[in-house]
């Protein structure tokens, strides 16, 4: 492929990174709980086709430093088995996570049948239910008390939800219509980033 002139090469930059802007403020705008939405405890991403980094919102960066060994664990567990309208969730820290309430919710982007980039959010969630509300507790001694841990799994298979994961959620967490409605607010971001860069394929 003949590589862009200098200045198509800095429009094509500046697009992928208004895009990621756009998946923040679509999650943004979207999320239903305080932690999000007041605080702003979450990141968003573009990676290309081999889960580089090529793009990342105005948000927290601690979040995107861990993208890469997120994405390297993802590539691990499915390699070649995403298809177009998978959606994947993971907040294990054994998988390339942070701690548990960071949940990571990736998409992969196809264009005429060819996965092309991948959509990427993590957000900070309420409960993700263990020991005590939040999760997150200063004197847990083992990850077991912090909550329900999530490896790589298919939240949605092209494009359909797998019912399964969302029933051990409901079960598992204190406030699951907070913690699922931000899980809806990152799917929404991740429609935002694969939507923009089918728009930049189109044009360039």
């Amino acid at each position: 492929m003949p590589q862009p002139d200098p200045i198509t090469r800095e429009i094509m930059q500046n697009a992928l990174a208004s895009a990621a802007d756009e998946m923040a403020l679509a999650l943004y705008r979207s999320a239903y709980s305080t932690i999000v939405r007041d605080c702003l405890d979450f990141s968003t991403s573009l990676c290309n086709e081999d889960g580089e980094m090529i793009a990342q919102g105005v948000t927290l960066p601690h979040h995107i430093s861990s993208v890469p060994f997120a994405m390297a664990t993802l590539f691990d567990k499915f390699g070649d088995r995403m298809e177009s309208g998978d959606v994947f969730a993971m907040n294990d820290p054994f998988d390339g996570g942070m701690h548990i309430p960071d949940i990571f919710l990736i998409k992969p982007i196809f264009w005429e049948g060819e996965r092309v980039a991948f959509a990427v959010t993590t957000a900070h969630h309420l409960d993700m239910g263990g020991r005590l509300p939040g999760s997150a507790a200063c004197d847990n001694t083992e990850i077991f008390q912090e909550g329900l841990r999530i490896p790589w799994v298919k939240m949605y298979r092209r494009g359909e939800p797998d019912e399964a994961v969302f029933a051990i959620l409901r079960a598992n967490i204190r406030m699951p219509h907070m913690t699922l409605g931000d899980l809806r607010a990152q799917l929404a971001a991740c429609h935002t980033g694969e939507r923009s860069i089918h728009n930049v394929i189109r044009r360039y």
